[in-house]
């Protein structure tokens, strides 16, 4: 990362308040030219609960310092609830979060220091609500840059994939849990302080709950999907994500879906924006958002409209890990999605295991293929699976997919004779049959090597109770042979010559997703099921005259004092003797001090998934957060735990949220709930 400490205007940052016609105060931090309210400037907003006083400080400093010094204010609000903003954030996207958003807009509208040109920036959170109040098409909102979000709440979000509930449901409300015991700083809001984290101590709720009684896609989950109705945006849309990210399918549906100038950019990366993107290379996405700004807020000639509507890296063959410094690969585009370029190649599936080109001719009869294949996997498949979203990249991704494949149906073409390129969704269509009324289908594409390392490039699920509707699921009758198509995520991927390409079904993969209430045995009838897979031809000439991204740069950091280094551990630990397994995750931030403030922070996140052998009423999640804030005699500590077990009939939440200040508990609570299934 090069540190730029000289931009074309002087500086000025400050921390204030914006009061909202109801009264409540939101903090703000903003930075801009000092010569602002001489020479305006349009303001770049990023609206979050994640604090911008401390968690997210240093990563604050460097982006809209470096935007303030190219002509921007860059403005970074605590939605109502969070950081040092007043209220109880009870909810995510909730449509006081949506309104206050549009008044904030209003309001940095009528700044004297500001041109009355505005966009939107932000990652995951901040990405959603951004793209959430384009929607409602406030005058002063001009562009939106949406980092690793989402258009559809329910199909592509941290809680479901395909129906199926996933295991990141927990590990999120888990970090919200921890996120609204926090408390606000009293050296900007004094006194009151403790009031204001006794109302959120109290007030937040248990999120998870709430969420667990909404398992079908209903009215809930459609509030703040944009994909209800795209034509309310109105404003030009640039959406990033990477193929490490949990959010990639949607910058896809976003270029298809929407009518505005949009350009899509997908990169190796987690879930990070890309000037610290892992795994790499990282690039200068600040100089690219200034190039997206500069258009768009000030009507200059920066060229990048003229360029391909979407850029994808095109990763190359690499050994399974379950960390990348980078990934090999290279820049590609296509000027239009989707693309007239993509060819959707099939691939049919045989009795014999085979996958083969749809027009090549088996050795074995037609009538063999006609032969079922039945898979009743264990519950040990997916262990090795990784985050559905890698938040830190390592050592959070997928580890070799052979320790998987034991119990999966697995069918995979010969080594290939020349490279292949696909780029787009893969899909499976499989005709399939159930013994018990609710089922999941787990399937997963991996990449076999010359020594058989098994790397998984893309994957799927779908709940089949869902095959039809999402809003409407209908339960499964046992023996009947359903037709199904299963969405794999978004890739762009190359197998090169003396490679393979596997395709792997299991009826469970926990616990990336919460499996099927019993045990299941899936019936698949090969000779009727199919791989879809989307080929691309190289375009050498058109990819050399790509433009290169910059190398990425930012603001100078804020001074910091590291007290205890951060440390993370994934463990999966067989105990034979008592026939019990249990994967666990460790992510100790350690300790450190932000100089300026003198402010000491540490937190240390704890989660296991465990389950005895064969035990579907064994399944539990238990999670562990223990925040701590320290200034001098001030001291504060918050310890969130939460434990989720299910029957075949229930989902059960056992939860407990304590405060302390100094060595005094001042708060305790607890929760203890059961919520019916509802064909999960």
């Amino acid at each position: 990362m090069h540190i730029v400490s000289h931009f074309p205007r002087q500086i000025h940052e400050e921390e204030d308040w914006i009061t909202l016609a109801d009264g409540c105060r939101l903090a703000v931090r903003i930075w801009r030219p000092i010569d602002a309210e001489r020479d305006p400037v349009p303001a770049i907003l990023e609206y979050l609960p994640y604090r911008k006083r401390d968690l997210t400080a240093m990563r604050d400093a460097q982006s809209h310092a470096y935007w303030a010094g190219h002509g921007y204010a860059g403005v970074r609000v605590d939605i109502r609830g969070s950081g040092e903003s007043d209220g109880v954030l009870r909810d995510e996207y909730l449509q006081q979060e949506l309104d206050d958003g549009v008044e904030i807009l209003k309001w940095l509208g009528q700044q004297t220091w500001c041109t009355g040109h505005v966009g939107m920036i932000g990652i995951s959170w901040g990405g959603f609500n951004g793209l959430q109040i384009a929607a409602l098409q406030p005058p002063e909102l001009k562009a939106v840059i949406t980092l690793c979000s989402t258009d559809d709440r329910y199909a592509d979000d941290v809680h479901h994939m395909g129906g199926c509930l996933l295991g990141d449901n927990l590990s999120w409300a888990s970090t919200m849990f921890d996120a609204n015991a926090c408390p606000p700083d009293p050296l900007l809001v004094g006194d009151r302080w403790r009031d204001m984290w006794q109302e959120r101590l109290e007030g937040s709720g248990l999120w998870l709950a709430k969420w667990l009684q909404h398992q079908r896609r209903d009215a809930y989950w459609k509030h703040g999907s944009v994909c209800e109705d795209f034509s309310r945006i109105r404003c030009p849309v640039y959406a990033v994500s990477g193929w490490a990210d949990g959010y990639c399918n949607a910058v896809f549906r976003l270029l298809a879906g929407l009518e505005v100038p949009r350009k899509g950019l997908v990169g190796p990366w987690s879930h990070k924006y890309p000037h610290l993107g892992v795994p790499g290379p990282a690039i200068g996405f600040l100089q690219e958002s200034l190039r997206w700004w500069d258009h768009w807020l000030k009507g200059k000639a920066t060229g990048i409209m003229d360029e391909p509507m979407l850029r994808v890296w095109m990763q190359e063959s690499v050994p399974p890990s379950a960390r990348y410094e980078t990934r090999p690969g290279r820049w590609v585009s296509e000027p239009t999605w989707p693309s007239p370029r993509i060819d959707m190649q099939p691939f049919r599936l045989t009795s014999g295991h085979d996958l083969l080109p749809a027009t090549a001719t088996s050795t074995r009869s037609a009538d063999h293929d006609e032969i079922p294949l039945t898979i009743r996997s264990p519950l040990s498949v997916g262990l090795f699976a990784g985050k559905w979203c890698s938040y830190n990249a390592p050592p959070d991704l997928p580890h070799d997919q052979r320790d998987e494949d034991g119990g999966a149906l697995v069918f995979q073409t010969a080594r290939l004779d020349r490279d292949i390129e696909i780029c787009g969704q893969p899909v499976v269509e499989l005709e399939i049959e159930a013994d018990q009324p609710v089922a999941m289908v787990a399937i997963r594409l991996s990449d076999i090597a010359a020594d058989d390392k098994a790397t998984r490039i893309s994957y799927g699920l779908l709940n089949l109770t869902h095959r039809d509707s999402d809003e409407h699921p209908q339960p499964l009758e046992p023996g009947t042979r359903y037709r199904v198509r299963v969405l794999l995520k978004h890739i762009a991927q190359q197998f090169p010559a003396g490679n393979a390409i596997r395709l792997s079904i299991s009826s469970s993969y926990w616990p990336l997703a919460w499996p099927s209430p019993a045990p299941v045995k899936l019936t698949i009838h090969p000779g009727d099921s199919r791989l879809l897979l989307p080929y691309r031809d190289p375009q050498p000439q058109e990819e050399a005259a790509l433009p290169e991204f910059a190398l990425p740069e930012a603001a100078p950091p804020l001074a910091k004092t590291l007290i205890q280094p951060s440390q993370e551990t994934w463990r999966v630990i067989r105990d034979l003797a008592n026939d019990q397994t249990t994967l666990e995750v460790i992510n100790d931030e350690g300790t450190y001090r932000l100089d300026d403030i003198d402010l000491e922070l540490s937190v240390r996140i704890t989660e296991r998934y465990t389950y005895a052998y064969g035990n579907y009423d064994s399944l539990s999640g238990w999670t562990q957060w223990e925040r701590c804030f320290r200034r001098g005699d001030w001291a504060v500590r918050s310890v969130t735990r939460t434990l989720m077990t299910s029957t075949a009939d229930s989902f059960r939440l056992r939860a407990t949220l304590d405060a302390y200040e100094d060595d005094s508990r001042v708060f305790a609570k607890s929760w203890d709930e059961e919520i019916p299934r509802d064909l999960v």
